[in-house]
C-alpha cells in the first residue's frame, strides 16, 4: 500500500508495522522476522546493546540503516533523568534523533509511568529528539504529550509481553478519535488478528515484539503480522459496516422482482 504511507515527523514508511528486537533467540531468527515483517522502523532497548561496539553484538549486524529506521528504546529507565541520558548515549554513538521513550518502574506489569514520561517527553523536544512515547491508553495524557510536541503517542494494548491483545478497546479508541498526530498500538499484540482489530479501529501502525521472537517460526509469524495489518488498514479505509443488536437480511425478499 505504497500510495497510503505511515507519515511520522514528515518521514515517510511503507509499512506499518513496527518490530522491536528483543527476546529473540538468536540473530537468525531476528533476521528472519525483519525480512518478512517488511518493518522500516525497528526498536533497539540501549540496555541490550553496545552501540560502541555493534560488530560485537548479536543484534546491530541484522540491522541495515539502508532499510530499517533504528529507534533507541529507553526500556529499563526508572526516571525522566535516566532515559534522557540513554537517548542522548544513542544519538552520541551517530543513531537519529529519534527515541521511543518507555519508562517502567513498576517491575510486576511493566506499566509505563505518565508523569515521568510527560517530563521526559518535554526535556527530549527541547533538545531536539523525535520522540514516540509509550503510554498506557489514557486519552487526556496523550493528548498533553501531542501538545507537548511529541510525534506519536504509542498506547499499550496490554501488559509488555502478555501477548493478550486489544484490552484497552475503549480508551485506544477515544485516542484514535481525538489524536492529529500518528497513534502506534505497542505491547500486548500477541496474534495477527489482533493487529489487524487495532488496523480496523484505525490505528496508524503497531509495533510487535514478543509474539514474534516467541513463535515456533519466526519468519512465517512476521509475515503474518504484515499482512494483518495491511488487510486491517485497507478495512479502516474501505469503511467498515455498522454492527448491530438484531438480523438483517443481506437478500431483500421484496422489491428487487418488480
Amino acid at each position: 500500500m505504497s500510495h497510503d504511507p505511515l507519515i511520522i515527523a514528515g518521514r515517510s514508511f511503507r509499512s506499518r508495522l513496527m518490530v522491536g528486537t528483543g527476546k529473540f533467540p538468536s540473530a537468525a531468527a531476528l533476521k528472519a522476522a525483519l525480512d518478512s515483517s517488511h518493518a522500516e522502523i525497528v526498536t533497539v532497548a540501549l540496555r541490550r546493546v553496545d552501540l560502541s561496539r555493534p560488530e560485537g553484538d548479536s543484534i546491530m549486524p541484522v540491522l541495515d540503516p539502508k532499510k530499517h529506521l533504528i529507534l533507541p528504546n529507553t526500556s529499563g529507565a526508572r526516571s525522566a533523568e535516566e532515559a534522557v541520558r540513554l537517548a542522548k548515549m544513542a544519538r552520541a554513538m551517530g543513531l537519529p534523533p529519534w527515541v521511543k521513550l518507555e519508562l517502567t518502574p513498576e517491575p510486576r506489569y511493566l506499566l509505563p509511568d505518565p508523569v515521568e514520561t510527560l517530563k521526559a517527553a518535554e526535556m527530549l523536544i527541547k533538545d531536539g529528539f523525535v520522540v514516540l512515547p509509550y503510554i498506557q491508553a489514557d486519552p487526556i495524557l496523550a493528548k498533553r504529550l501531542e501538545e507537548l510536541g511529541t510525534a506519536t503517542v504509542m498506547p499499550l494494548g496490554a501488559p509488555i509481553g502478555s501477548n493478550r491483545g486489544l484490552r484497552t478497546k475503549d480508551m485506544v479508541r477515544i485516542i484514535i478519535e481525538q489524536a492529529k498526530v500518528p497513534v502506534v498500538v505497542d505491547a500486548g499484540l500477541g496474534a495477527p488478528s489482533h493487529a489487524a482489530e487495532a488496523m480496523e479501529m484505525g490505528a496508524d501502525a503497531v509495533l510487535v515484539n514478543t509474539a514474534l521472537a516467541e513463535a515456533a517460526d519466526h519468519g512465517r509469524m512476521a509475515g503474518a503480522f504484515a499482512m494483518a495489518v495491511a488487510a486491517g488498514r485497507l478495512a479502516y479505509l474501505s469503511g467498515l459496516g455498522p454492527e448491530r443488536e438484531a438480523a438483517e437480511a443481506s437478500s431483500p425478499l421484496t422489491g428487487f422482482l418488480e
